[in-house]
């Protein structure tokens, strides 16, 4: 977190924290949702300035209930999320990136959802892979050690037979299914300000 952004904190400890204004979409894009926005249910404009994404990148974080929100000086903006936390990119060296450019060095877990989207875990950062890089992770899928195709996968996601691996290296993960809402089950809430006023 940014030290001004502390002194802010420490200065106005009690602004009140700011809901559905902030979104950040399946392909890592922050997008801000002004009024109009909201009340249509549109996604809202991408945020494309360089120095306010960093400020973003740098403050955004989530707490005890699993809500994440970008920092902004004394307030929180908490933050709609289409799929989850981070979105990851494939990367010819480091193998993931998520969306604010940080390489997941070592990945904990990985899940595959009914849509065959492949979600990764690393630390405390649960990552949905970008749409537009799933014929790529294709080629890391093993099933009991084998490589895979189109058909083996949509087969497997139908009977979820056989151990699914994901290749990383020389490291070989099980790779779980999802089914339904991803934040309960990997323990991060995507529509805090739905969360807040009770409609779940």
């Amino acid at each position: 977190m940014d030290e001004i952004v502390r002194q802010a904190m420490a200065k106005w400890p009690n602004v009140p924290h700011c809901y559905g204004w902030l979104a950040l979409d399946a392909r890592g894009a922050f997008r801000m949702r002004d009024d109009a926005a909201q009340a249509a249910g549109l996604p809202g404009e991408v945020i494309r300035h360089p120095a306010l994404l960093t400020f973003i990148h740098r403050n955004y974080q989530h707490d005890e209930s699993g809500a994440w929100y970008f920092q902004n000086g004394p307030q929180r903006v908490f933050v709609e999320l289409e799929q989850t936390p981070f979105i990851a990119r494939t990367d010819p060296v480091h193998g993931f990136v998520v969306h604010d450019g940080t390489p997941l060095l070592e990945i904990d877990a990985a899940w595959i959802t009914g849509e065959g989207r492949l979600v990764l875990k690393s630390g405390d950062r649960i990552a949905m892979v970008d749409d537009r890089d799933i014929a790529e992770c294709l080629s890391l899928l093993r099933m009991e050690g084998a490589p895979l195709d189109d058909a083996m996968l949509l087969d497997w996601l139908d009977a979820m037979q056989g151990e699914l691996q994901l290749q990383l290296g020389q490291q070989r993960l099980p790779v779980k299914p999802l089914r339904g809402p991803l934040g309960p089950q990997l323990g991060f809430e995507p529509h805090p300000a739905r969360a807040r006023t009770g409609g779940g």
